[in-house]
């Protein structure tokens, strides 16, 4: 018997059944069943209740006297509106204020064991201000928990157990040799349904989603939901590599996980120090259009373009010039501007290392000693330290964006979006408004706003003039306490 493939080819069916026997075992690597899998790495998948007592603000009380007694109770809105414009007093006649009240607000996540004495990787949003976490084991006990460190800035937090003995943990893996396509389980507390499992494959690498200077996510199609926040991504191999993250609102199938090997540095870093100590090198990057690339005459997109650079930072003093273009750095080659945040925070603080920049044309190769990134400093990125702190993201106005916008003059930050509860929305500004001056003075670029708003200590306002549609107005944007 033979099967014909072509006019002139004749292939025995022997030959093919060998041939399908040799097929390489990655192209069915996907096993029957995930069920010997998840009985093996279950145990050490937790579930985490975070408690958090939030104080209600109370309003005006009233009392009614009558042959029942006194009864209290909230003033409505038309009698309160009434002492307050007739007696100038809403305390007045038997008003009065009302106690705030207290209450618990609970948030459910998940997180994975990493050691058998009872450490516990997680999100950052799973337990911030939390006082009070409860984890729940896989066997049913419910043990207190205490915040060994948190880092807001990759969502990433450390918390301990004790539980009298050593617990179930999982191994961490190698994030960088995941490839797209990879078999991928997701397992954590979705909607508090406990232990839950799901499966699916890399979909891609090196996600940028806005959601910090150090973006490289990685995204999966398996389910996840909210209540996954901080359970692992696991691989066949029963091995930790991501941490679950992030979803895409109103999307399916589209999930982002942190890649473990960014989670290993920042829990070890936790582990032993209780936060993380960053490399700065104090530089106000943007990307290398092609646009900019054609006008500067470089030969690719490669690189981080240095939009601005802070004064006394160690890429001052080593010689770096707004207008540089870095395409090396500690002899790392830099493809994009999302890149440099990720390898400078890596660099050990004090390291005396090289720099190489694309300037006017010519490679200058210049030597730096990393610092230390504070708290109050900027990483070295554009847009996060604004929207981070504040709550909004801006974009620098492009002559045709001024266009779009009905502008005469490309100048100001427009406003892109403003997150809800946050300092930009308290000071009312909206999606749209045009910021034109702060400080009493005229915004130059992205890269100035963002040194003025690093010299904001907690609680300090910025003064801003808005331009809101056709009208100016004055707004104050404070810095969160």
């Amino acid at each position: 018997m033979n099967i014909k493939l072509s006019k002139s080819v004749m292939i025995p069916w022997v030959v093919l059944a060998a041939l399908a026997l040799a097929w390489p075992a990655a192209a069915t690597e996907r096993p029957g069943s995930f069920a010997d899998l998840v009985q093996k790495v279950s145990p050490a998948v937790v579930n985490i209740r975070a408690e958090r007592i939030v104080k209600a603000p109370g309003g005006a009380g009233f009392i009614f006297r009558g042959p029942g007694g006194e009864r209290r109770g909230q003033a409505p809105p038309d009698i309160e509106e009434f002492f307050r414009r007739f007696f100038q007093d809403p305390h007045h006649r038997g008003l009065r204020p009302a106690p705030s009240r207290r209450f618990k607000r609970r948030s459910l996540g998940s997180g994975v064991l990493v050691d058998p004495k009872g450490l516990v990787l997680t999100n950052n949003h799973v337990v911030a201000k939390a006082d009070k976490i409860v984890i729940r084991l896989k066997d049913g006990r419910e043990l207190p928990a205490t915040v060994v460190g948190r880092d807001p800035k990759t969502d990433l937090a450390l918390v301990r157990i004790k539980a009298g003995g050593d617990l179930p943990y999982l191994p961490l893996g190698d994030s960088d040799k995941l490839r797209v396509g990879d078999w991928v389980l997701a397992m954590g507390n979705p909607f508090g349904l406990e232990h839950t499992v799901t499966a699916g494959i890399v979909s891609a690498k090196g996600r940028i989603i806005g959601a910090g200077p150090y973006d490289n996510f990685i995204q999966t199609d398996a389910s996840i939901n909210p209540g996954n926040s901080g359970g692992p991504l696991i691989n066949l191999k029963g091995q930790v590599v991501g941490i679950n993250t992030a979803i895409v609102a109103h999307g399916q199938g589209i999930g982002f996980a942190i890649p473990v090997n960014l989670a290993r540095q920042v829990m070890e870093q936790l582990r032993t120090k209780g936060r993380v100590v960053r490399g700065w090198l104090g530089v106000y990057i943007q990307p290398v259009t092609r646009a900019l690339a054609d006008t500067m005459k470089l030969k690719s997109t490669d690189g981080a373009l240095v939009a601005n650079v802070v004064d006394g930072s160690p890429a001052q003093k080593a010689g770096i010039k707004r207008g540089d273009v870095v395409v090396k750095f500690d002899g790392k080659t830099i493809k994009d501007m999302h890149a440099l945040p990720r390898i400078v925070a890596a660099t050990p603080v004090g390291k005396k290392t090289t720099v190489t920049v694309v300037r006017a044309g010519k490679t200058i190769t210049l030597k730096v000693t990393i610092g230390e990134l504070k708290e109050t400093q900027a990483s070295d990125e554009t847009k996060q330290p604004v929207k981070k702190r504040l709550g909004l993201s801006l974009q620098e106005i492009t002559p045709s964006l001024a266009r779009q916008l009905g502008l005469k003059e490309p100048k100001g930050l427009v406003i892109t979006a403003v997150e809800p509860d946050s300092p930009a929305d308290e000071a009312g500004l909206q999606r749209g408004d045009i910021i034109l001056e702060a400080a009493q003075k005229p915004v130059k670029d992205l890269g100035h706003f963002n040194l003025l708003i690093d010299k904001l200590k907690p609680g300090d306002g910025l003064l801003l003039l808005v331009q809101r549609r056709k009208n100016t107005l004055f707004v104050v944007l404070k810095a969160p306490k």
